[in-house]
């Protein structure tokens, strides 16, 4: 199983990376759509055990009937579409942070059961079991040689 696009936006892989990034194509990604998006990039952690592979993926604050998970074509889809709640009392002072829509696709190999994904949401962590399919060892054959 490996991510279908990674996309880390504007954001240089080292601090030290900054400038270089800045000058040798931070203008291009500062006009980019994605830099202005309002889709977050949720980051995935993969485990593989002996039966399947577990996906994390950190996001708080979510109501679990407005993540969506699917798989078309090989392509496992996960999604949430943030609902913006009108406040009928008081106005904000101070804003740090705000849900985001995010989206996110990986492509599963030919190892993995599609039929028997599952997942949970607890604790503002999105877990994905991913089933491996049973490996079937051919049999094996003596040839006989005329």
């Amino acid at each position: 199983m490996y991510n279908a696009k990674a996309n880390y936006g504007i954001m240089p892989k080292t601090i030290g990376g900054l400038i270089e990034d800045v000058f040798q194509n931070g203008f291009q990604n500062m006009f980019s759509e994605d830099a202005w998006s309002e889709t977050k990039h949720v980051p995935a952690n993969i485990k593989e055990t002996d039966q399947a592979y577990e996906m994390q993926m950190i996001a708080p604050g979510l109501k679990k009937e407005d993540i969506k998970i699917n798989v078309d074509r090989n392509i496992l889809q996960i999604s949430y579409e943030h609902k913006e709640e009108k406040e009928s009392t008081g106005k904000w002072i101070r804003k740090e942070y705000k849900l985001q829509t995010f989206r996110r696709s990986f492509t599963l190999n030919e190892k993995i059961k599609t039929t028997g994904i599952s997942a949970a949401y607890n604790d503002g962590i999105l877990t994905i079991v991913l089933p491996k399919k049973e490996v079937v060892e051919p049999a094996s054959q003596q040839i006989a040689v005329n």
